[in-house]
């Protein structure tokens, strides 16, 4: 098909390895570090340089994306475990769906799109304070 083709493949692939990366790992730098360097490899490994670079842009917005539904996850009662289960299959699912042409781009795009539209929707962490105010 082209190098458009197996770019978009990686970039989907990277997003699914930094979707991955947020649900077992803590911390978001970690994940983000980890799941770069594994998309970095795995596109190496496999085709080349630019393939490398569009997991690793796939795998930095794919752990920035999922970060906030991994926190709001754990801070409304979910626990470390089954957040990581169900984030995993997602990713799994995702890197499926990244063969599918154009896919891996719009799961790029998508993942961190909706970490933005959930910490926009966050609750304000003193809202229930204004009330003891009057």
């Amino acid at each position: 098909m082209g190098a458009w083709y197996t770019i978009g493949i990686f970039a989907g692939i990277g997003a699914a390895l930094g979707v991955a990366a947020a649900a077992l790992l803590t911390r978001v730098a970690i994940a983000l570090v980890v799941s770069a360097v594994a998309g970095a490899v795995l596109g190496y490994l496999f085709e080349g340089g630019a393939e490398a670079g569009a997991a690793i842009a796939g795998a930095v917005l794919g752990s920035i994306g999922a970060a906030p539904l991994v926190a709001g996850t754990l801070r409304r009662g979910g626990t470390r475990m089954g957040t990581a289960a169900i984030l995993l299959g997602a990713a799994v699912i995702a890197a499926g769906l990244a063969f599918v042409p154009v896919l891996g781009y719009v799961e790029a795009l998508a993942v961190p799109a909706l970490g933005l539209r959930l910490r926009r929707r966050a609750p304000d962490t003193h809202a229930g304070l204004r009330s003891l105010t009057k």
